[in-house]
């Protein structure tokens, strides 16, 4: 159990955090842990849960065999069930200067950063283990997965730490992250994602490849999405020194295009390579985004592929 200290976090909401520990963070696809846990494994163990019947072959525990099949057919059958293991979730939080937008609602980074550490405190108050990775700024923080309650402290002194800076290297931290995560894990990726999508698309596919199940989170504030100018405006680019100064309505139609055909394609990506997305504005409830995120989950792990 996660220490009252980290409770007290100025990035947690104790009373939303002991609201959302009634529901389980699990995952879509087995995982590979090295303790037992809730989560389905891909490798047989021993549970209450039956899986198959296998043939016997020499060596075999004697105690797993299935008396009352060989009383009926003469042969010799084992008992597989499904092991189940601990999860490990790494969260990757994109600390781009464009995560600095602050527009009528909260700011980018703020709200993804109490994300962040509202899903690590949840993984390691059920005994799984979490990890961080913050890319942006000439140096990423990058926290290996723990599963001890201590770790939970380190998450939430990075998180508060982070800062807003540089360009988006997200792309290139998602495929080393696939190389050096070799087990199965849940990755979940919190991003404005304003980068290169066919670059980012490339990335979760490696990251499924190595049987990652992903949640992908894209914070977005309403002005992006409405373009409700109606004056004379500068746009800065918080990622370089760009800036243009036009006149909306003579761009919203073409804006709004663009935007949206950005935003369906990466929906698309993201469902043909099974990753979990979620457009995500930063007028809405935090507890209300994780609440449903968790009881979707749950829901659909039944049904998952292996």
């Amino acid at each position: 159990m996660p220490s009252p200290d980290s409770a007290s976090s100025p990035l947690l909401d104790a009373e939303m955090v002991g609201r959302l520990m009634r529901q389980s963070l699990v995952t879509r696809l087995p995982m590979e842990g090295s303790v037992s846990g809730m989560h389905k494994s891909p490798h047989r163990g021993s549970s209450v849960e039956f899986a198959e019947y296998r043939e016997y072959v020499p060596g075999d525990d004697l105690r797993r065999l299935d008396w009352r099949v060989f009383a009926r057919s003469d042969r010799f059958y084992m008992k597989e069930f499904e092991a189940d293991t601990n999860l490990r979730c790494h969260v990757v939080l994109d600390c781009s200067a464009s995560m600095n937008f602050t527009g009528d609602s909260a700011n980018r980074l703020d709200y993804a950063k109490r994300m962040a550490a509202a899903l690590a405190y949840l993984a390691i108050q059920q005994g799984d283990a979490a990890g961080l990775n913050c890319i942006g700024g000439a140096k990423p923080i990058e926290i290996p997965a723990r599963r001890n309650p201590a770790h939970l402290q380190i998450l939430l002194d990075a998180l508060e730490a982070a800062r807003p800076k540089g360009e988006t290297r997200l792309t290139d931290a998602l495929h080393e992250l696939a190389e050096k995560v070799r087990r199965r894990a849940l990755v979940v990726v919190i991003s404005d994602f304003f980068c290169d999508l066919d670059e980012l698309l490339s990335c979760l596919q490696h990251l499924r490849f190595q049987k990652h199940d992903l949640a992908v989170f894209q914070l977005l504030d309403p002005m992006e999405l409405e373009f409700q100018f109606d004056r004379p405006v500068r746009f800065d680019d918080l990622e370089s020194s760009d800036s243009l100064v036009t006149e909306p309505a003579m761009i919203r139609e073409q804006y709004l295009d663009e935007i949206h055909g950005f935003l369906d394609r990466l929906k698309q990506g993201c469902h043909e390579f099974a990753a979990d997305y979620r457009r995500v504005t930063l007028d809405q409830d935090l507890e209300k985004v994780l609440s449903d995120f968790l009881t979707e989950r749950a829901k659909a792990m039944a049904v998952s592929p292996v």
